[in-house]
Parts: structure tokens; sequence; C-alpha cells
């Protein structure tokens, strides 16, 4: 059974009978924003943003956790994504942003700057925003919000038209690079809270 955090043994103990006698926690969803750096369209091209979503199936692998839904953006990306399992969700947004970096960075790809610079190369802002999203309601918004955002903003007329956002999933079952809702790579964690 999962319980949100603020629920205690005494609301829950008539379906914890046999468990411990400590609250079970769930790890809710995350609704992650990350800009680039000075909000430069580091991600304005198809290549690139391709390349991210390359860079984000291998994390989701990686660590464990499921994607619910995402947008890229030329100048930052949105997800929608469970707690991982082999890593707190700070180390994951990290490796996201650096397996990305090494990749469109790396000598020979056709995506790095065109003009070398004296100093490296930043691509993205240093830290990130993350919403705990806990109740059904919140988690329609935040998929609303996130492929509404590229219509918003004047890139396409409608959001089926945006090939880097996870929209055409649920409008149609279309499959993308990143995995959707994949919860078998999910394992149950029960968490003893100490009394």
């Amino acid at each position: 059974m999962l319980v949100h955090p603020s629920q205690t043994t005494a609301q829950t103990s008539s379906h914890t009978s046999t468990m411990q006698a400590h609250p079970v926690r769930y790890y809710g969803l995350h609704f992650i924003t990350a800009t680039c750096h000075r909000r430069q369209l580091f991600l304005g091209s198809p290549r690139a943003r391709d390349l991210f979503l390359l860079t984000l199936e291998r994390v989701r692998r990686r660590y464990r956790f499921a994607v619910l839904g995402y947008v890229v953006m030329p100048e930052h990306f949105h997800l929608l994504v469970s707690e991982a399992q082999r890593a707190t969700l700070s180390t994951v947004v990290q490796a996201l942003k650096l397996g990305f970096s090494r990749r469109w960075l790396s000598p020979g790809q056709a995506l790095r700057p065109a003009a070398p610079s004296s100093g490296p190369h930043r691509i993205w802002q240093p830290r990130f925003y993350d919403f705990n999203v806990w109740r059904e309601r919140k988690r329609i918004e935040k998929l609303r919000y996130m492929h509404r955002n590229p219509v918003k903003r004047g890139l396409v007329k409608s959001p089926e038209q945006w090939s880097w956002s996870s929209f055409r999933f649920y409008l149609c079952g279309e499959p993308g690079v990143v995995k959707l809702n994949d919860t078998a790579i999910l394992r149950m964690r029960i968490h003893s809270t100490a009394v």
C-alpha cells in the first residue's frame, strides 16, 4: 500500500496489520524545470533536442525512474518524473545535464558552438526547479502546461506539431525515444520512520 507521508500509522492501521508499526512513505512525482545558461538557445536545433532526448532515455534506464511527461524547449526543459531508484533526483538531473553537455561539446560533434571561447562552455544554469506533485489534479495540470508550452511560445500552432514532447504519446499512443510511464522499471520502496 502506498501512503502519503503526511498520513500516520493510526490513519492507515486497518491496512497495515501485517506491516511494521511505522508509516509507509510514498515518494511522489517531481515536476522539473532546468534552463540553459543565460537562457541561451542551446536546445534550439532539432538535432540538439534529439540528442537531449537520447540522453534522457539513457539516464532514465541507468537510474531507474519513470518519465510521465516532458517537453524540450529551445532554452529549457520540463520533466514530470518519479523518484529515482538508484540515486537522488539531484544526481539524476546532474547526470542528464552532464551527459548532454559532454555529447554536445564532444570533438567532431556538429552541435558545438561555432566560435571558440577562452573559457569553459557553460550549457546549463547550475540549479534546477523541483515541484513535488502529490495529487492527480496537479499531475494533469503539469502535463497540460508542458504540452502547451511550445504553442504558447509560438513555435507551433498545436501541441502535436512539437516533436520534442510527450504529447503525441498521450494523444495517439505514439512511442518516442523516451519510454513513458514505464512503471516496470520501478520497485516499491518502503521506508520506516523511526518512532
